[in-house]
């Protein structure tokens, strides 16, 4: 079965898509407002390598200077020759791709990035995101990994999520954006050739992932942003038919003591306002819109993922573990996505 999911997805995308416009359905777009500081990055990479991007989601987390980092699924190399850019001329960007057609696409133009961006940091490697131990790719070396609508097209999550946690650092994260389902999704789904090719059949049902996530080490999956997804191609929509699926952009961090839920410690942060580009506040997550310079109060989890990571000397930190208060409110287990009304699930593309 592995075998034939990576055939339909290697056809799918190596040679009946050749541009984003061959897209049939709104899922593999990017779910949010291109920021601005995006733009001039992207107006550096080649028009071919933008032509063959069939992302869902932004996966560009902020201070990445100097960071050494994998993205999964690379594709035609749009997120790589962005990421390059914000992690500089000391930081190295890797992308893993199956598809053949991609990479070429890929690396026939990395001779245009260097001469466009000043420096060479990138490479690309053909493999399967599944099978990482089969690269030449040291356990513990990568500060981040990235990945762009593309766990949900492999048959094996479970091993794409062992291999993340295998490869990242102490503190590092695992950033990405992808297709989830409000259900698990039924066979006849999951085998059409053309659902999954469009990022939906392979879909994992959210609070699946969830269990996939903790199961190898990623105690508290945080959501960043999430978006209904409406497939606006009636044969499709009809083969999907009760079906919700969401586009959503998760962080993982791989730090040992994360708990299983929200603990109240008494703690809190103070952000500094020194991480560039969120000068007036930091977002963590969904829930976590910290503005610069105000006392707010987290949970243990929180106090972890930035006093442990690479956010460390941009807070001031509040407090210990030394006494607890019991959970958190509003700590709940009720689906994470917003559900909202029909007329403002559009499409994005």
């Amino acid at each position: 079965m592995h075998d034939i999911v990576q055939d339909i997805v290697q056809e799918y995308y190596g040679k009946i898509l050749q541009n984003t416009g061959d897209l049939k359905t709104s899922a593999c777009c990017d779910i949010s407002q291109m920021p601005a500081w995006l733009k001039p990055l992207l107006a550096r990479i080649h028009p071919e390598v933008m032509e063959r991007y069939y992302g869902c989601g932004l996966v560009c987390p902020p201070l990445l200077e100097g960071c050494r980092i994998l993205d999964l699924g690379s594709g035609s190399g749009r997120d790589v020759y962005a990421l390059s850019q914000l992690v500089g001329a000391t930081g190295e960007v890797i992308g893993v791709d199956m598809t053949e057609e991609q990479l070429a696409v890929a690396r026939r133009h990395q001779a245009y990035h260097r001469d466009t961006v000043g420096y060479d940091n990138v490479r690309f490697l053909h493999g399967y995101i599944e099978r990482l131990d089969e690269l030449d790719l040291a356990a513990g070396s990568f500060d981040v990994i990235v990945s762009n609508c593309v766990v949900n097209l492999s048959p094996d999550k479970d091993a794409v999520l062992r291999e993340v946690e295998r490869l990242l650092k102490p503190g590092g994260e695992f950033y990405f954006s992808d297709v989830y389902a409000d259900r698990r999704v039924p066979d006849a789904v999951r085998d059409d050739p053309v659902l999954y090719g469009e990022c939906l059949g392979g879909a994992l049902y959210w609070n699946d992932f969830l269990r996939l996530a903790k199961r190898h080490g990623f105690a508290d999956p945080r959501l960043l942003e999430d978006r209904a997804l409406e497939i606006t191609n009636p044969e499709l929509a009809a083969r999907a038919r009760g079906i919700g699926f969401h586009s959503a952009t998760y962080r993982l961090f791989k730090l040992d003591q994360l708990e299983s839920a929200c603990e109240d410690y008494g703690q809190a942060v103070v952000y500094r306002g020194s991480i560039p580009g969120c000068a007036d506040r930091f977002v963590l997550d969904k829930h976590h819109d910290i503005e610069t310079g105000r006392v707010f109060p987290v949970c243990g989890n929180t106090w972890r993922m930035l006093h442990e990571t690479r956010f460390h000397s941009h807070f001031d930190f509040i407090g210990d573990f030394n006494r607890h208060y019991g959970i958190f409110a509003a700590c709940g287990t009720d689906m994470p996505f917003d559900r909202p009304a029909r007329a403002a699930a559009a499409p994005c593309c």
